[in-house]
């Protein structure tokens, strides 16, 4: 008996020497949230502290106070859109959530599954996640210097490929794609509108898998899209924060967490 109570004793305290050990890793804040394991599946891929694993325009993109800041002043001297790259991968199916601010005059987005032009500094092609200060196109999915707006907020849609096949610009109307094929009413734009805040945080989450392309703000969904279109689609690529050529302006991001599906 005195060896099974002397076992229990040791088994205890070392178990509290474990549990401490842990705590006091946390407290020291040994690891960061990326290496935790997160029973939700999602992994943090901005440490709140530095740039670490992104690339983009030093004069434009910073860190402060804990949030990823792009900010255009008076002084910024940008001709063309530009965006703070992931360097982590191309997510193929994925969700991405993070909570975003922007001031009233900014036009910002979150790229995904988009490629790198090579003549353009930080320039990305594709799919967007669609933010602007103003709240008139928040939330929609618009399509970066490809076939522009394939649905927009309270649209279901399905997106059909050009007939005959040629370029793309040939294909766009009134800055619309023009296979773009109403399909669901997912709300009115404006009632829609009405609970996005305006120059106050808001989350953006997206759900992107096989040919569907969810956006969601503040758990509503926004738009969704079904992309037919095999010649024009990507099922891969970049991650981007976009910064839009305009007035001075300032968009800030936080919390930005990824999840493979």
């Amino acid at each position: 008996m005195k060896k099974i109570k002397s076992f229990k004793t040791i088994s205890i305290a070392l178990l509290i020497g474990i549990v401490g050990c842990v705590k006091n890793q946390d407290s020291e804040e040994t690891y960061s949230k990326a290496e935790l394991p997160e029973d939700n599946g999602f992994v943090s891929i901005f440490d709140g502290k530095t740039l670490d694993g992104w690339e983009g325009d030093a004069d434009i993109w910073r860190v402060e106070d804990g949030f990823l800041v792009g900010e255009l002043t008076p002084e910024s001297n940008l001709e063309s859109n530009t965006f703070l790259i992931w360097k982590g991968g191309e997510p193929e199916n994925f969700e991405l959530k993070t909570d975003f601010k922007i001031t009233i005059d900014g036009n910002s987005g979150i790229n995904y599954r988009s490629d790198r032009l090579e003549n353009i500094p930080f320039a990305l092609r594709g799919y967007q996640a669609d933010i602007d200060g103003k709240n008139t196109y928040t939330g929609q999915n618009y399509e970066e210097r490809k076939r522009t707006t394939l649905a927009y907020r309270g649209q279901g849609t399905t997106i059909n490929p050009q007939e005959p096949p040629g370029e793309i610009r040939d294909f766009v109307e009134k800055n619309a794609w023009r296979g773009l094929e109403l399909t669901e009413e997912l709300g009115d734009r404006d009632s829609l509108r009405m609970l996005i805040r305006s120059e106050d945080w808001n989350q953006m989450h997206l759900v992107i898998e096989g040919n569907v392309l969810k956006h969601y703000v503040n758990g509503v969904l926004m738009s969704v899209v079904t992309d037919k279109d095999q010649i024009n689609r990507e099922t891969k690529g970049l991650l981007g924060l976009q910064v839009h050529v305009g007035p001075p302006m300032k968009v800030m991001f936080k919390n930005i967490e990824l999840k493979s599906l």
